[in-house]
C-alpha cells in the first residue's frame, strides 16, 4: 500500500549519510516524497562531486511513488535553503514529516508521526511532532508513549497551519512582554538562560541557522510539542564520540528506540517540566553551565 504521509528529505553534500536515510525512508515505500538539496558552496570545489553524488539517490527511488524536487543550482546556506524548503514543502501538503540527511529513524517514528498528525490535526495547540528523546533511559515509558516538552527537529512532523505561524525575523523578539512569554513557556528558568544567546544571536542574524526561529514561533504562540517516551531518531552526523565533553558525546550516546504501539496518550496536555529539568540535569552534568548553550547548539532540541 504505502506510506501515506508526505516525507520531505533535505540533503546536501553528504552521501554516506544520505544514503543511510534514504534506506530506511525506502523501507516504508512513501507515497509522496519531496527532495530538497541545497546547491554546492562557492569556495568548497569538492561540493560540486558531493552534491552530485548525494543527489543520485533521486535514481533510486523504485517503488510507486510522486517525486517531487527542489535542487538549487547555488548555495543558500542553512538558513534560507531549509526554511524556504519547508516553505515549499507546505505550498503542496497540509501536513508532513521533516528528515534532514543525518537524521536515521527507526522505523517505528513513521506510524508514530502518522497517528499524532491525525489525532492532533485540528487541535491547533499543538505545532510539532519530535522522534527525538534526550534521555538515554527514555521517559515514562511504561505510563505513556510521548509527553509534552520543547520538541526538535531531528525527524519532526507539523502541518501547514502551524508553519504558517514560523517568523523567521523573530520581529518581536525586542518586547519585553515577549520575552516574558518565551521563559513561562520554556517551563524553567534555566532553560530560558541557556537558550537566551541562540534567540538573541538568530534575531540579530549572526547565527546562520532557521531552527530556533521555529522554537521561538512555537513559544510565542503558546505552542505545544510532542516528544517521544524513547529515542526514534538517531543523529549520525557528528564525529565518532572520541572528544570528551564534547557535544558528540551527548549526541552518539543516546540509543535508537523503538515505539510500542498502540499509543498510550497523556491524559492532559501540560508541559511536561519534570522531563525538561531531568534533561537539563543531563546536559549539565556533561558539559557544566559554561558549555551547555554550546551542547544546545548542536542538538537543536531539548
Amino acid at each position: 500500500m504505502g506510506y501515506s504521509v508526505p516525507i520531505l528529505f533535505l540533503i546536501f553534500n553528504r552521501p554516506a549519510f544520505t544514503e543511510m536515510v534514504f534506506e530506511a525512508i525506502a523501507e516504508i515505500k512513501p507515497k509522496y516524497l519531496y527532495i530538497a538539496a541545497d546547491g554546492p558552496r562557492p569556495d568548497k570545489p569538492d561540493d560540486i562531486d558531493l552534491c552530485a553524488k548525494t543527489r543520485s539517490v533521486i535514481e533510486r527511488i523504485h517503488w510507486d511513488c510522486e517525486v517531487k524536487t527542489l535542487l538549487r543550482d547555488k548555495n543558500l546556506g542553512c538558513k534560507s535553503a531549509v526554511s524556504e524548503a519547508i516553505n515549499w514543502f507546505f505550498e503542496n501538503v497540509n501536513e508532513g514529516i521533516i528528515l534532514e540527511d543525518d537524521c536515521l529513524p527507526d522505523r517505528t517514528f513513521f506510524p508514530f508521526c502518522e497517528e499524532l498528525l491525525t489525532k492532533y490535526r485540528f487541535e491547533d495547540r499543538v505545532m510539532s511532532i519530535s522522534g527525538s528523546n534526550l534521555l538515554t533511559d527514555g521517559w515514562k515509558k511504561d505510563a505513556q508513549s510521548y509527553h509534552w516538552g520543547h520538541g526538535g527537529i531531528w525527524g519532526w512532523a507539523t502541518w501547514k497551519r502551524a508553519w504558517k505561524l514560523y517568523d523567521i525575523e523573530m520581529k518581536d523578539w525586542p518586547k519585553q512582554q515577549i520575552k516574558d512569554k518565551v521563559e513561562a513557556q520554556l517551563g524553567t528558568t534555566d532553560w530560558f538562560r541557556s537558550y537566551y544567546g541562540m534567540f538573541e544571536s538568530s534575531f540579530n542574524k549572526s547565527l546562520n541557522t532557521w531552527d530556533i526561529q521555529w522554537f521561538y514561533s512555537i513559544l510565542i504562540n503558546g505552542g505545544m510539542a510532542v516528544n517521544p517516551c524513547v529515542n526514534l531518531v538517531k543523529n549520525i552526523g557528528y564525529g565518532n564520540g572520541t572528544h570528551t565533553h564534547s557535544a558528540d558525546d551527548a549526541i552518539t550516546d543516546l540509543p535508537l528506540g523503538t515505539m510500542i504501539f498502540p499509543l498510550k496518550h497523556p491524559k492532559k496536555m501540560l508541559l511536561d517540566v519534570a522531563y525538561l529539568k531531568q534533561v537539563y540535569a543531563r546536559l549539565n552534568k556533561k558539559y557544566k553551565s559554561s558549555v551547555i548553550r554550546r551542547a544546545l547548539k548542536f542538538f537543536k532540541i531539548a
